[in-house]
């Protein structure tokens, strides 16, 4: 029996270590304890992370890759829904052990987030309607009077701050009101990735896809993870490694169409 000061501060003090960064490097110990390796996704990106509205089945190259990392570890996997918007505070906040949804790399993100090296890559592409006469090529895009709309939190949102000279850049809360924009006319086009223009062709009678007519701006997509989980990224990353060398992560990109973008 402890007095109730020295109990408290005990308590205190194991509760600390839960919630903090160093604390997190038990995270490879308590995902074995308890069986369960959470795993945060965007439940609307299409080839990757994707939730089918009429079976609520899962299915995407970052699914199958979950599922893998959880046989690795010899554990079971537990999606939770994520998006761009809250990446950041659910990886943080501990609602997941990892983000496993092709999340972009990028300066902002690497401040708050611990990445794996990069498992695919995607440049820019840009999403108008059929009837929209004024954007025919990738070169029409920036130009006066043109209005280009991205998801925030997404990494498409700083790149255009930075890349656009001329257009209108729209902000909008969500993918899908950045797509409805666009279908409404109010804007011209949305800038996405390759695994989401690839969901517009196959799903919207409406949509069209601008390609850039050279790279405009590749970026490498990962799993993040919390600073401090030093066993847990060695595990991963060892996983990772593991599933290039073997041809497990060729396998699951080609089940989406998504070969083109593995990084070896």
């Amino acid at each position: 029996m402890c007095r109730r000061f020295a109990c408290w501060a005990l308590l205190g003090l194991m509760m600390f270590l839960a919630t903090s960064p160093a604390g997190a490097a038990d995270r490879l110990a308590r995902i074995q304890a308890s069986k369960s390796l959470r795993v945060c996704i965007w439940p609307d990106y299409y080839g990757i992370s994707f939730r089918n509205p009429k079976t609520q089945e899962l299915a995407g190259i970052d699914i199958d890759n979950a599922r893998d990392l959880g046989k690795a570890l010899g554990v079971g996997v537990e999606f939770v829904d994520s998006s761009f918007a809250r990446l950041i505070d659910d990886v943080t906040a501990d609602r997941c052990d990892i983000a496993m949804f092709a999340v972009g790399i990028t300066p902002q993100r690497q401040e708050k987030l611990r990445f794996t090296k990069p498992h695919l890559a995607s440049d820019i592409y840009a999403i108008t309607t059929k009837s929209n006469r004024r954007i025919q090529t990738w070169g029409d895009i920036d130009r006066p009077g043109v209005v280009v709309a991205v998801a925030k939190g997404t990494l498409h949102e700083p790149v255009m701050r930075l890349k656009l000279k001329a257009a209108d850049l729209r902000v909008l809360d969500t993918p899908q009101a950045r797509e409805q924009e666009v279908q409404s006319g109010r804007a011209d086009v949305f800038m996405t990735d390759y695994p989401f223009s690839r969901r517009m062709l196959d799903n919207s009678d409406w949509a069209r896809l601008i390609s850039p007519s050279e790279i405009y701006h590749i970026t490498p997509y990962a799993w993040a993870m919390q600073f401090g989980d030093d066993a847990f990224h060695a595990r991963v990353e060892e996983v990772l490694a593991a599933m290039k060398r073997d041809g497990r992560l060729l396998t699951n990109a080609r089940r989406y169409g998504l070969d083109p973008l593995v990084v070896k």
